[in-house]
């Protein structure tokens, strides 16, 4: 007689497990601990073996009754079904293991020691947020570039251009690494080059007019706020690093007697190290401001806490209670206005983009060399120094005055 639902519910569980025959193989298997499951028995080149289709809890006697039917015609064709499921399994597992997700998450893990940590933070965010929910659980062999384009109009379309560009790079370092550890055969993210909007390139605000430079100098002078943003505004001129440069500065990477900043290659853009040759007015700058900072680690440590440095938006808010807007002045801006202006007296092109720590933009000169120029760099830097001195003052008013 064939099972009936009512039967299967009236089941209880006894000392042994029991089984409750349906019918062509299938069974139900109650055990002492009340679990119930559905068993199929067959024969296979003359040998008994035992087929598993889950619990009756998730598996219904009608689907187990289909998968003994699938299981039967797999016999038929001479197919022994326990053994094609165990293939299915170990395939599916292998998909896993090979899915998009695991091995962009096994190349994070492997280049996360070269990054620095807030890099390998936002990478692993935007796989997490913007890839992984749409082709992470994709076998990486099979996933294509529609399906990343698609993942990619997401970002687009919420107005984020340069981070669906990121993602997209992102996308194809994984493959890459996916290649030369041969679980992919190719790059189907660089199919995707001319398919997302172009990111619109950011100015940052800046001054490069010499008179209203001579008046951001002055009013920086004059400024009544804490003295340690003051001198991180003073030194932001006469350094011109990145932002995040100046505020992470440590007193371990200073040198007075030599006149030298040395950044470490895992704080810098470009990850080589970079030298700032410390002219006569930031070196004065400095031993004013050791008084109060130098017992802790960084120049210019928070408020809140002096193991962390400023916050970003320290120098942008005294910019502002100066007057100068985010689109008139930025902490960026003092590295456009030093690049203008050092171009314009002439300086030395190279040593220029060398002092930015630029990337090398001349692809025959294969290795980046962080003290090329510097003789010229030291020279450069104190005039530009004395130069800004002399705006302060109103030097360059005066000599606009008498030339007319």
């Amino acid at each position: 007689m064939p099972l009936t639902i009512l039967d299967i519910k009236n089941a209880k569980p006894k000392e042994k497990a029991y089984k409750l025959a349906d019918e062509r193989g299938l069974y139900l298997l109650v055990s002492p601990n009340g679990s119930k499951l559905w068993k199929m028995k067959y024969r296979f080149a003359g040998i008994e073996k035992k087929l598993s289709f889950g619990s009756f809890s998730e598996v219904t006697l009608a689907a187990a009754r289909d998968l003994r039917d699938d299981a039967r015609k797999h016999l038929a064709n001479k197919i022994d079904p326990g053994v094609l499921k165990n293939s299915i399994k170990r395939s599916t597992k292998l998909a896993a293991e090979n899915s998009f997700e695991a091995i962009a998450r096994e190349w994070h893990a492997k280049f996360t020691p070269k990054w620095t940590a807030g890099h390998a933070e936002r990478i692993l965010i935007r796989l997490e947020q913007d890839v992984f929910p749409w082709i992470g659980k994709r076998p990486i062999l099979e996933v294509t570039a529609p399906e990343i384009l698609s993942a990619l109009r997401r970002v687009e379309n919420r107005g984020a251009i340069e981070t669906a560009h990121r993602i997209s790079q992102i996308c194809g370092q994984v493959f890459r690494y996916a290649i030369v550890t041969g679980r992919a055969e190719r790059n189907p993210a660089a199919d995707l080059r001319g398919a997302l909007a172009p990111v619109k390139q950011k100015h940052h605000a800046s001054i490069t007019d010499p008179i209203e430079i001579g008046r951001l100098l002055r009013a920086i002078s004059d400024y009544r706020g804490s003295f340690v943003t003051k001198c991180a505004l003073q030194l932001a001129p006469l350094f011109f690093v990145r932002p995040g440069e100046l505020r992470h500065a440590e007193w371990v990477e200073f040198d007075i007697e030599k006149a030298e900043w040395r950044i470490p290659a895992e704080k810098m853009k470009m990850r080589a190290q970079h030298i700032v040759p410390l002219c006569s007015q930031a070196i004065n700058i400095l031993q004013e401001l050791q008084a109060y900072t130098s017992s802790g680690k960084y120049l210019f440590p928070s408020t809140r806490s002096s193991q962390r440095p400023m916050s970003e938006n320290t120098v942008l808010g005294a910019l502002r209670r100066l007057g100068y807007t985010t689109t008139k002045m930025t902490g960026h801006g003092f590295r456009s206005m030093a690049s203008t202006l050092l171009n314009e007296k002439g300086w030395n092109r190279d040593a220029i983009e060398r002092q930015l720590a630029h990337a090398e933009r001349n692809n025959i000169r294969a290795a980046y060399n962080y003290a090329e120029y510097l003789p010229d760099r030291r020279n450069m830097m104190q005039w530009w120094a004395d130069y800004l001195d002399k705006l302060r003052a109103g030097a360059e008013i005066i000599s606009l005055t008498k030339s007319a």
